[in-house]
């Protein structure tokens, strides 16, 4: 298969970070959709693309064979309406929709023409998060019964710092669960295999208001934060607490998952090693792909001691989406399906912490790794 060419539909930090990987994966960018036509040319020429389409439908229109969608969260569902109308796979950025009735809506459409799509759960592509998941899931071992952890950031701690997520209209519901919260738990279930079958959510502020686009100052009604506990279709019991207002914290996903045989842990801020508890001791295994059973695939190929970043998983995740667009079956890459079961994922959490008490969440229409 030659080159695909590829739509960037985008501007911003998230639309550069999949022009990079198209690229590194072997894709060539074609072009870019902005916000506005202007913003199109002017992100084509700073990232050395032939053009800026007015539009999403100027850009199937020229013919692309994928369109990654990097744009605010209310306007992915139509975007990726129109690619998937048009027969042309689609990456797009978490959430896939703001309600998981469009989430549904969306993976029904790619199913039907059967299109490849993901979305992109990158912190899958991390060897140490693989390895955990590899001897976690080997029969024989005694599955974990405490899934915990959090995911915390400081990019709103300050009061005088706004974003378009801040605001439902655009970020739909929830921001700090929708945002980075169902990164936690797509890694929870895609590592343990098991999945959340019921939620119970607080949501909390570390800010009441903030300055708005047209420079007023409104009440926040999204969440800094969140604490959520559930439990499994396998019997475990968690929590994982989550932050966007939390001074010091860049980008600090960490989880355990702990049963009787062994105990893993993971800090995405330190990803070379996965710290694996026993009763008489622990390890620190280092990833190395030299040693025996270490992960194999493209996310395994850096020699140990180079250190694999996010750059890096971003790129070997759109090399796998590339692959499956041209036939390959690609084990663990996170579609359409994984971005409607964090969909309905959100919805529960935010019915839960407006209502307060358990929420059950379907889990048979979302079994899809």
């Amino acid at each position: 298969m030659g080159h695909l060419r590829v739509a960037v539909v985008g501007t911003g930090f998230m639309g550069a970070v999949h022009a990079r990987s198209a690229v590194a994966a072997g894709g060539e960018v074609v072009g870019f959709v902005g916000s506005t036509p202007e913003k199109g040319r002017q992100a084509a020429a700073r990232f050395g693309a032939d053009r800026g389409f007015d539009s999403i439908g100027d850009a199937l229109r020229f013919g692309v064979d994928v369109v990654h969608v990097c744009t605010p969260n209310a306007t992915h569902a139509e975007i990726c309406r129109a690619a998937l109308t048009a027969g042309v796979p689609v990456v797009c950025e978490k959430p896939l929709a703001t309600d998981a009735a469009t989430a549904q809506e969306l993976t029904a459409m790619a199913a039907e023409r059967n299109l490849v799509t993901a979305v992109p759960f990158v912190y899958r592509y991390y060897a140490s998060v693989r390895e955990a998941r590899a001897r976690i899931t080997d029969p024989g071992h005694r599955p974990p019964w405490l899934i915990h952890g959090s995911y915390l950031q400081d990019w709103l701690a300050d009061a005088d710092t706004t974003n378009w997520r801040v605001d439902p209209a655009d970020g739909g519901a929830t921001r700090a669960f929708g945002d980075i919260g169902v990164h936690w738990c797509d890694l929870a279930e895609f590592v343990t295999g098991q999945r959340i079958t019921r939620v119970n959510a607080a949501f909390a502020r570390a800010v009441a208001a903030r300055p708005a686009a047209d420079g007023t100052v409104r009440p926040v009604a999204t969440e800094d934060g969140a604490v959520v506990t559930f439990e499994t279709d396998a019997g475990a019991i968690g929590s994982v607490v989550v932050s966007q207002a939390s001074a010091g914290y860049k980008n600090a996903l960490s989880f355990s998952f702990d049963g009787p045989d062994a105990s893993y842990a993971f800090r995405q801020e330190t990803p070379e090693s996965l710290w694996i508890g026993g009763r008489d001791s622990h390890q620190v295994l280092m990833r190395d792909p030299s040693r025996p059973g270490a992960p194999v695939g493209r996310s395994a190929v850096l020699p140990a001691g180079h250190p694999q970043g996010y750059y890096e998983c971003f790129a070997d995740f759109v090399a796998d989406t590339y692959a499956a667009i041209g036939g390959e079956q690609v084990e663990g890459l996170p579609t359409f399906t994984d971005g409607l079961r964090a969909a309905r994922l959100a919805q529960a959490v935010v019915d839960s912490a407006r209502d307060g008490g358990w929420v059950d969440i379907d889990i048979d229409a979302a079994r899809g790794h």
